[in-house]
């Protein structure tokens, strides 16, 4: 039975029940018989109209009731754009508005779905072909050496050598993975702890000796004699910074220049920026830059490749930092990444704290 029917059933029954017992009271008042004509007369057509009235404020709610049921069902079927208006009672106001509200979540929440769907097939698109090509130059450089078709010594050392860089590359690259994979799911204990930001520079341009000696590119490093410590998990924190450095060595031309600079930006907050004199970058990619996987080398060249994952990782440390990040870039004039970090009082540093420098000891 729809709700119209049964609350005009109800209004009927009601209506008659008020008017029996209305004539039943004429009746027992011992009226005159002209009296009780006229009297019973209005009752009922007093009835008759509540009853028609009752018949046709009904009906809005009736409709509301089916747009209700219509978007429903084009719910259920996957149209997640769907509108109810908001008329009739207040009640119905508001069930119309929960209705709205909750299609409008299915539809961001179904988007979100699709968009993490697309990206986890990217991700296993990305990650199977970078460990496929490492693992065949492996395959292929041990076959040649199982076949013993290599006979001169220098050839032979210079394929264990590839094979050890490819090696290499495999690990760096299940390491990027594992590691963004563990700062993305949150799961990891975020306890930071105050630190000189100039020990965190020295710390990490240790480990990259090497490289910039490789690419024949020289570092220059600006920062204040006087800067205050930072409030940082500092393992973390130097991965950022080496990541943006390894960026910069990967794009930079042989024998540019790399500046590597340390600022207070703002009350609360210290800048470090990481600039190069490579290609640059259009506007176009500097949205996407610090996305999974993503190269503005499409060729994925063993030189400027890298794994497409360093980038992504600084986005999420420094997120967990909550601080902020970005480039600026100019094809053709190098680019420059930047991100802050929270800094902190110098009282709140313990004495003797790993990375501290005290002042009597300069």
């Amino acid at each position: 039975m729809k709700v119209r029917t049964y609350l005009v059933i109800a209004n009927g029954s009601s209506i008659l029940f008020i008017l029996l017992c209305l004539l039943v009271s004429y009746i027992k008042m011992f009226l005159s018989l002209e009296a009780t004509i006229w009297l019973g007369s209005i009752t009922v057509i007093a009835g008759i109209l509540s009853f028609l009235l009752h018949f046709f404020l009904t009906r809005p709610l009736e409709n509301a009731l089916l747009r209700i049921t219509e978007e429903s069902k084009r719910l259920a079927e996957g149209s997640f754009q769907t509108a109810v208006p908001e008329i009739g009672p207040c009640e119905f106001q508001m069930l119309a508005s929960q209705f709205n509200e909750m299609s409008r979540r299915l539809e961001q929440s179904f988007t979100q779905l699709q968009a993490s769907e697309a990206s986890r097939r990217e991700l296993v698109a990305n990650v199977s072909h970078d460990l496929r090509t490492p693992l065949a130059s492996i395959q292929t450089f041990v076959e040649a050496l199982q076949d013993d078709v290599i006979k001169d010594e220098e050839t032979f050392q210079r394929y264990l050598k590839t094979i050890k860089l490819e090696t290499k590359r495999l690990s760096s690259l299940i390491d990027d993975l594992f590691h963004l994979s563990r700062l993305e799911s949150g799961t990891e204990e975020f306890s930071p702890q105050p630190y000189h930001a100039d020990s965190l520079i020295l710390e990490t341009l240790q480990g990259l000796t090497i490289q910039l000696e490789e690419k024949q590119v020289q570092l220059s490093v600006e920062m204040p004699e006087r800067l205050p410590p930072v409030l940082v998990m500092p393992e973390k924190i130097k991965r950022a910074i080496a990541n943006l450095l390894e960026n910069a060595i990967r794009h930079s031309p042989i024998g540019g220049v790399i500046t590597l600079s340390v600022e207070e930006s703002e009350e609360s907050f210290v800048k470090v920026s990481v600039a190069d004199n490579g290609d640059g970058l259009p506007e176009a990619e500097r949205d996407r830059i610090f996305e999974r996987f993503y190269r503005t080398d499409k060729s994925r060249s063993r030189e400027k490749g890298g794994s497409g994952l360093g980038l992504a990782i600084v986005k999420a440390i420094v997120a967990e930092h909550q601080g902020q990040l970005g480039v600026d870039s100019a094809v053709g004039h190098g680019s420059r990444f930047w991100f802050t970090i929270p800094k902190t009082s110098l009282s709140s540093l313990p004495a003797g704290h790993r990375g501290y420098k005290d002042e009597t000891d300069s």
